[in-house]
């Protein structure tokens, strides 16, 4: 009874370290483990009449636990405040927000959809496509970021780059500028130059 106990206990214990592995992974360590647990005969009315898991046991399961544990999760975090100072983010980001804000005002003179409306308060920009959905750009300044919204391709995070003088995602290498004018001229049909 106390054997299936401790199982339960060890399992639930790997099973959240384990997210990289197979669950069939972690439960055949398990297995291993129990398989060389082996009873001590009790000698006082102190101890424990399961007995206690052999060295071997221990060793490999702690082996198991500390490997788990060392897998890396994804990639290494960036301090985007070391790569951007405060005051030169605020004065990009405002610019290309800014900028955008501009473009995308004269481009609602050109299109018929309806509901289009460009609306900036609050250092975000919202863009209104009636049914054809919302855009929402806004600046994150801990990460020292660009956030947008699309009804396209989702929610996506732009860093400045210094060598394209750019806004880019960096998980696909899309530029801030040309990711909005692809997806505005399939969504409206009409050419868009935001440069």
């Amino acid at each position: 009874m106390a054997t299936h106990s401790l199982r339960r206990t060890l399992l639930r214990v790997l099973k959240p370290l384990s997210s990289s592995s197979s669950v069939l992974e972690t439960q055949s360590s398990v297995q291993f483990c129990f398989s060389n647990f082996s009873p001590e005969p009790s000698t006082s009315a102190s101890s424990p009449p399961f007995g206690r898991p052999n060295f071997s046991c221990r060793s490999i399961c702690s082996r198991r636990l500390s490997s788990l544990s060392e897998e890396p999760h994804g990639p290494a975090a960036i301090d985007y405040r070391s790569l951007l100072q405060e005051d030169e983010y605020h004065r990009l980001a405002n610019s290309i927000i800014h900028h955008l804000l501009e473009k995308l005002e004269e481009y609602g003179d050109s299109v018929e959809i309806d509901g289009y409306d460009v609306d900036y308060g609050n250092e975000v920009l919202t863009l209104k496509l009636g049914s054809l959905g919302t855009y929402v750009i806004n600046k994150q300044t801990p990460n020292r970021q660009i956030w947008m919204s699309s009804p396209v391709s989702g929610p996506s995070r732009f860093d400045w780059d210094h060598d394209a003088q750019a806004w880019i995602y960096r998980r696909t290498k899309g530029n801030l500028i040309k990711v909005l004018e692809s997806e505005l001229e399939k969504l409206c049909g009409e050419p868009i130059s935001l440069s």
